[in-house]
């Protein structure tokens, strides 16, 4: 029908008024087809002004109350054609716009009801049909036109925050279509629906504006949901921008709109996501050049201030700023960069093993993208960088920063020495190490394998694959060419050479190792003869331990040839003879030995090896005392040992006893059968009363410094084994007499240098924790020990949360829970700790420590 020629804004009002009241169905449909008629679409359509009138003012207050008066006693007097027809395509014909903002607004004041059902349903198939689409394109209209700003960012947050809103109010009874997995990704085909009239527009000449598609997906992906968008849009745009330079100058605009406080996040999920740094070129442009906050987080934060990326994506952003003129620029500041990062000192102390790795494969990657002139115009500066990075990390008490400084420090040398020999490092060859190596081969960025027509075949001469040889049990072989007259297996012929006659040939005699002590003495300090040198090494750890009388008279003699014994000859497994040979000579005189060893390891004139090797032999020496060993004769027989027995000439004798054997095993019925126990050893603990004589000598000087040895200084490696071996040498000592004295003294050496820079110490700070907590009697280490307790475990908090060593935290944690596990003990048996004012202290000390760790945990 056609509308009346009066006020449009009365016709509405008297369309809702109609609906708030009335129940006759032919009214209610002839009141909304009036409507429907300034909506257009129709055959009698209202005049167009009146139409631009009804969506600009009257279109929203419409469908509010469209929503509010909507009741089932009147929605069912239409059927369901007039229901769709005069219901629905208000929302799904009307502007996208405004019909969703009140579809959302109206959701999220609802209560359960039937309109909130009703309204959730028409918002479904708002989705469905494609209207956010149409929604978008209203908008980037709106915005060419200069549109209300503040409308279209309510408009955006409704749009971006459509998940959280409806799982907020429907909560378990939510949609499928409504989840952030599947919202998402269908926002993104909407993306590409939009950006595809963008790209129609432009090719008719007309403007469009694309900075809301872009705060939709910058708000998008700074809330988290890069993943859900991201896979879908780039495979689209990568593929849209191949071949069309609009739609590459529409994907840079896309992310240049972006704003600042959303690029970030924009620009890593495209650095993730993107198959290969020619994709990322195309799909960013010269991003980096014109933006200044994406040239902050490409340049710095991605590289410098966090290390969670995968290799890939190392080389997806470094070869980006590579393949143009206008960001190698960059590229060669990144470089600079890193290298300073490397060959800072600080960094390696302070920064994780992980982050150092993460830095090294960056400075790699850059260097396979330099070209000749660039290395030849930073070649001074890569030198001093080179230098200065490698003392560092050689420095280092960790293989693993030894070995990275290795590796870059080889690859910066091949590359920037143009004469003569390059660096080279012995180290180990594991996949991290061949993953570094394969960095610095770099293949062409402008090429993917999956582009070109033969990919995957090798046509080289070397890739012919080689004749297989037939297995030799072929009943029938071939018959051998013969070669032809003046071909070159005729003149490479050895036929002719004659072979030397060896039947005089006499094997050389093994040489007769030492049977004496005494012997093996003078053999380690005069003789030339290297054989009868290197058997003595092999037999002397077995001299020292069969004659112990002999040993004991020569004890200190020995011990001292052997600590300055030098390897004068190639012998396998030189240092490990060696330091048995020691560790036996320890174990059988351990006292002198002992006080020898650690008297001389705060002495002149020895080097850091030596130092290192008396730690070890001490540790080695302390677990073996500490081992209980049986006499023979008490020695229990073990089940599995092989037993004696009484074989005669018959064989049927044994047959017999087995079949009897077998017949009484099956007719006896065992109740229960459970394995046979076999006796521990047991035996005195001879590390008992020696514990002292290992360890107070150790602890007493380490902050004394020597001329050529200062443990706090430049000799942190020897700090930190020195740290170990008193763990160690604590942990030995459990049960014994000297054991509280010695975790106070131990605890007090911890708290001295709990602040040290260096990882490895303090990995051995923390492990010597561990001892104390494990060897000392919780009765003894809360009574005597209560203000170290309390120091050490704040000290703990503050590593387990803060140290940059992912080693030193995972041992604050393990010392956090054992002290944990002992106050729980504590608390279960109180009748361990009595006398004196015990009781109120415990119970603060329970209190601190129970809160503390709550905090922590």
């Amino acid at each position: 029908m056609d509308p009346e020629p009066f006020e449009v804004g009365h016709a509405v009002r008297e369309a809702i008024n109609i609906l708030s009241s009335s129940r006759n169905g032919v009214q209610i449909s002839e009141a909304l087809g009036t409507i429907k008629c300034y909506l257009g679409g129709t055959e009698n359509q209202a005049p167009l002004k009146e139409r631009e009138e009804f969506t600009r003012v009257h279109f929203s207050a419409f469908l509010r109350g469209l929503v509010s008066n909507l009741s089932p006693d009147w929605i069912e007097l239409l059927t369901s054609d007039q229901q769709k027809e005069l219901w629905d395509s208000f929302f799904l014909e009307g502007p996208a716009d405004q019909a969703f903002l009140v579809l959302l607004d109206s959701i999220i004041s609802m209560g359960p009801s039937f309109r909130l059902m009703k309204v959730i349903s028409i918002l479904e198939q708002f989705l469905q049909t494609g209207r956010m689409s149409a929604l978008m394109w209203e908008v980037c209209h709106q915005q060419a036109q200069a549109g209300l700003p503040t409308f279209q960012e309510t408009l955006l947050n409704k749009v971006v925050c459509l998940p959280d809103h409806l799982c907020n109010k429907l909560q378990g009874n939510n949609l499928p279509i409504f989840f952030p997995q599947n919202y998402f990704p269908l926002l993104a085909t909407e993306i590409i629906q939009v950006l595809q009239r963008i790209s129609d527009s432009l090719r008719g000449g007309l403007d469009c504006s694309i900075s809301f598609m872009s705060q939709v997906l910058g708000k998008v992906c700074v809330h988290g949901r890069q993943e859900e968008i991201l896979n879908v849009l780039v495979p689209r745009l990568m593929d849209l921008t191949k071949v069309d330079c609009i739609w590459q100058r529409m994907c840079w605009r896309l992310v240049e709109c972006v704003p600042d406080r959303w690029m970030e996040a924009v620009v890593c999920g495209f650095v993730q996501k993107a198959p290969g740094a020619d994709v990322l070129s195309r799909l960013l442009g010269n991003l980096v050049v014109k933006n200044k906050k994406a040239q902050f987080v490409v340049t710095q934060k991605l590289l410098l201030l966090q290390y969670s990326y995968v290799t890939a994506v190392l080389q997806n952003l470094l070869g980006y700023l590579a393949l143009d003129s206008l960001r190698r620029s960059l590229l060669i500041k990144v470089l600079k960069e890193l290298l300073e990062t490397w060959g800072s000192s600080s960094a390696v102390k302070h920064c994780p093993v992980e982050q150092q790795l993460y830095v090294s494969k960056a400075i790699l990657i850059c260097l396979s993208h330099l070209k000749e002139p660039e290395i030849e115009s930073n070649r001074q500066e890569l030198l001093t960088s080179m230098m200065g990075g490698m003392k560092c990390r050689l420095d280092s008490n960790l293989p693993r920063v030894r070995r990275l400084g290795m590796i870059v420090a080889e690859s910066i040398s091949s590359r920037i020495t143009t004469d003569g020999p390059s660096l080279k490092f012995q180290y180990e060859d594991d996949d991290e190490t061949r993953e570094l190596k394969s960095l610095q081969q770099t293949a062409p960025l402008q090429l993917h394998v999956t582009d070109l027509p033969n990919a995957g075949r090798n046509n080289s001469p070397s890739a012919t694959p080689k004749a297989v040889s037939k297995p030799s049990g072929n009943p029938h072989p071939a018959t051998p060419a013969v070669p032809e007259e003046g071909s070159d297996l005729e003149l490479d012929s050895d036929d002719d050479l004659v072979p030397y006659d060896m039947s005089e040939d006499k094997e050389l005699k093994k040489m007769k190792a030492p049977v004496y002590i005494r012997d093996c003495i003078e053999v380690l300090t005069g003789s030339e003869d290297m054989d009868k040198w290197e058997a003595t090494m092999k037999v002397l750890e077995s001299l020292i331990r069969r004659n112990s009388a002999t040993t004991r008279e020569v004890s200190m003699e020995l011990a001292k040839v052997l600590l300055h014994l030098e390897e004068k000859t190639y012998i396998e497994g030189f240092v490990e003879l060696r330091k048995r040979a020691l560790v036996a000579v320890t174990i059988i005189d351990p006292v002198p030995v002992v006080q020898y060893l650690t008297s001389q390891f705060y002495s002149l004139n020895y080097s850091l090896y030596q130092r290192m090797d008396i730690l070890d032999v001490l540790a080695l020496a302390a677990q073996e005392l500490s081992q209980p060993q049986a006499s023979g004769k008490n020695k229990p027989c073990s089940t599995q040992s092989p037993c004696i027995q009484t074989v005669s000439g018959s064989d049927s004798s044994q047959n017999w006893r087995r079949i009897v054997d077998e017949r009484i095993k099956s007719k006896t019925h065992r109740l229960a059968k459970g394995q046979s126990l076999v006796e521990p050893a047991c035996g005195p603990n001879k590390f008992s009363s020696l514990a002292g004589h290992f360890f107070f000598p150790l602890i007493q000087n380490f902050d004394r410094p020597l001329v050529t040895f200062d443990l706090l200084g430049d000799d942190h490696l020897v700090l930190g084994r020195l740290a170990h071996t008193l763990a160690i040498l604590m942990y030995f000592a459990i049960h014994t007499v000297a054991a509280a004295t010695m975790g106070k003294s131990l605890l007090e050496f911890v708290w001295t240098l709990r602040f040290h820079t260096d990882s490895y110490v303090r990995q051995g700070l923390l492990s010597a924790v561990s001892s104390v907590l494990l060897s000392i009697p919780s009765e003894r280490l809360l009574e005597d020990m209560t203000d170290e307790f309390l120091e050490t475990q704040s000290w703990l908090e503050d590593v387990a949360e803060k140290d940059p060593d992912g080693d030193c935290r995972r041992l604050a944690w393990q010392n956090l829970l054992l002290m944990e596990n002992l106050l729980k003990k504590t608390q279960k048996c109180p009748y361990l700790v009595v006398g004196g004012n015990w009781k109120q202290r415990e119970i603060a000390l329970v209190l601190r420590v129970a809160e503390s760790l709550a905090s922590v945990l």
